[in-house]
């Protein structure tokens, strides 16, 4: 009897595994994305080039996330985007949903004067 219930349990457990895993990674992916979008903000405030800012931000974002940086007067808008999956084989033919990290600084004095 024990046998069939550990028979039923043990793929139930399994997919528990993986979904939490897949919880864990998207929180990860999440806090990264937002670092990410803050640690360009604050470059783009500085006045640093453009590819600068977006290097900025993809070596603190996950592989594969969009960056993108915008200019509104004297503020700076940076958004990190990340597209997550549950894990495992079906990653390519499962759901997917979209991790945002966003961030916004002023310009500082120097940036908006155009001064070194």
């Amino acid at each position: 009897m024990a046998t069939a219930e550990l028979a039923v349990a043990l793929p139930v457990l399994a997919v528990l595994l993986v979904l939490g895993a897949g919880v864990l990674q998207t929180i990860g992916a999440g806090l990264r994305c937002q670092d990410a979008a803050r640690l360009a903000a604050r470059a783009a405030a500085r006045g640093e080039a453009p590819a600068a800012v977006e290097a900025t931000a993809r070596a603190a974002a996950p592989a594969g996330a969009a960056v993108e940086v915008r200019r509104d007067g004297d503020t700076v808008h940076v958004t990190v985007s990340w597209a997550a999956s549950i894990p495992g084989p079906w990653r390519d033919d499962g759901p997917r949903w979209t991790v945002r990290g966003e961030a916004t600084a002023a310009a500082e004095p120097a940036a908006v004067a155009g001064s070194p």
